[in-house]
C-alpha cells in the first residue's frame, strides 16, 4: 500500500529511512512502516566506471531502430578471444552466418517497411539536423501507421516525409513543408496529402504553426542581431492580437516582420535577401509588411 500522508499529523514530508528500512514522518516523527522495500541496486558503485561496469540494464530501446534495438548481431571484429586472426574457413562460416542472421531478423513485410523506412527517416532528419528526440517521436508515429495499415497504396517515402513534417509541427520546429519536399525529393502535394490522411486517421491534435517560430532561423540565416529578433516578435505578438497572422502563410508573416524589425534596428536587408531566406516571393513580403505597417501603425522609413 503506498502512504502518501502521516496517519498521526496528516503531513506529507515522509523520509524513507533504508537503512533502517523504515517510513518516518519529518514533521511529527511517527514511524508510518517497518522492512521497507530497497527497490535501488544491491550493488554500489564509486565513481562513474564501476556503475557502467555493474549496470545490468541493456541499452535502452529505440524506435529508429528496426528491431528496436533488442536483437542480437554478429559483429566485424574478425578475431578470437585472444585478438588473434581467424583462419579462412571460420570467416567463410561467419560470413554465411552474419548473412543468414540479417535475412532472419527481416523476415515479414512489416519489418521490410520498418528498415527500408527508417533508414529513409534517419537520412531526411539528419539532412534537416533534427535531434534525437524529434527523430524517435518520428519513427514512433511512423510505427502507429504501419499498425494502422495507412501506407497501403501510398510511398513509404511520401509517408516518411509526412510523419516528419506532423511531428516538426507538433513540436514546433521551424521546418517548412517545402524544405522536407526539397529533401525527401518527393513533390510538396503528396507529402500534403499524407499528412492530412495520417492527422485525419490517427485523430492527431497538430498545432497550428506559429510565425514566432520561424523568426530566429531567418535572423540566423541573415546574419541580424539579437536586438532584430526580439522586436520582431514583438511585432508579430501585436499582430497576433489583432488576428492579423490568421488565414496567411506563417513564413511570409515571420519574414515580412524581420523586414520591418531590420530597417528599424538600422540593419536594413533587402526584400530578396529576406525572401530568399523565407522560401517566399517579394510580392508575398511587400503585402504583408503593408499589412503589418497600416494595421500596427509602424513608422518606417524604406
Amino acid at each position: 500500500m503506498v502512504v502518501k500522508k502521516c496517519p498521526k499529523c496528516g503531513s506529507t514530508n515522509l523520509v524513507r529511512d533504508y537503512e533502517h528500512g523504515e517510513l518516518v514522518c519529518a514533521d511529527c516523527g511517527y514511524v508510518i512502516s517497518e522492512n521497507i522495500e530497497d527497490l535501488g541496486p544491491e550493488w554500489r558503485a564509486f565513481d562513474s566506471d564501476q556503475i557502467k561496469s555493474r549496470v545490468r540494464g541493456g541499452a535502452p530501446t529505440k524506435f529508429t531502430s528496426p528491431n528496436k534495438g533488442l536483437v542480437t548481431e554478429i559483429d566485424k571484429y574478425d578475431r578470437d578471444i585472444r585478438g588473434a586472426r581467424i583462419s579462412q574457413k571460420k570467416l567463410a562460416q561467419l560470413s554465411r552466418m552474419r548473412k543468414w542472421h540479417k535475412r532472419a531478423s527481416i523476415a515479414t513485410s512489416m519489418e521490410r517497411n520498418l528498415a527500408i523506412a527508417l533508414t529513409e527517416l534517419a537520412r531526411i532528419c539528419s539532412y534537416l539536423g533534427l535531434s534525437d528526440e524529434t527523430k524517435e517521436e518520428a519513427a514512433l508515429l511512423y510505427r502507429k501507421c504501419v499498425q494502422h495499415e495507412l501506407g497501403r497504396g501510398r510511398l513509404i517515402e511520401s509517408l516518411v516525409a509526412a510523419v516528419i513534417y506532423t511531428v516538426c509541427r507538433t513540436q514546433n520546429i521551424p521546418r517548412t513543408l517545402d524544405e522536407i519536399a526539397r529533401v525527401a525529393g518527393i513533390e510538396k502535394k503528396e507529402i500534403g496529402r499524407a499528412y492530412r490522411f495520417i492527422r485525419r486517421e490517427l485523430k492527431l491534435n497538430v498545432p497550428l504553426t506559429n510565425p514566432k517560430s520561424y523568426v530566429p532561423k531567418f535572423c540566423a540565416a541573415l546574419k541580424l542581431s539579437g536586438k532584430v529578433q526580439e522586436r520582431s516578435i514583438k511585432i508579430l505578438n501585436k499582430a497576433m492580437k489583432k488576428g492579423l497572422v490568421s488565414g496567411r502563410g506563417p513564413t511570409g508573416v515571420a519574414a515580412a516582420a524581420v523586414y520591418i524589425s531590420a530597417a528599424l534596428e538600422g540593419e536594413r536587408k533587402t526584400q530578396k535577401e529576406v525572401a530568399d531566406v523565407a522560401n517566399v516571393t517579394e510580392v508575398t513580403i511587400r503585402n504583408r509588411y503593408r499589412e503589418l505597417k497600416k494595421e500596427l501603425k509602424l513608422k518606417v522609413e524604406l
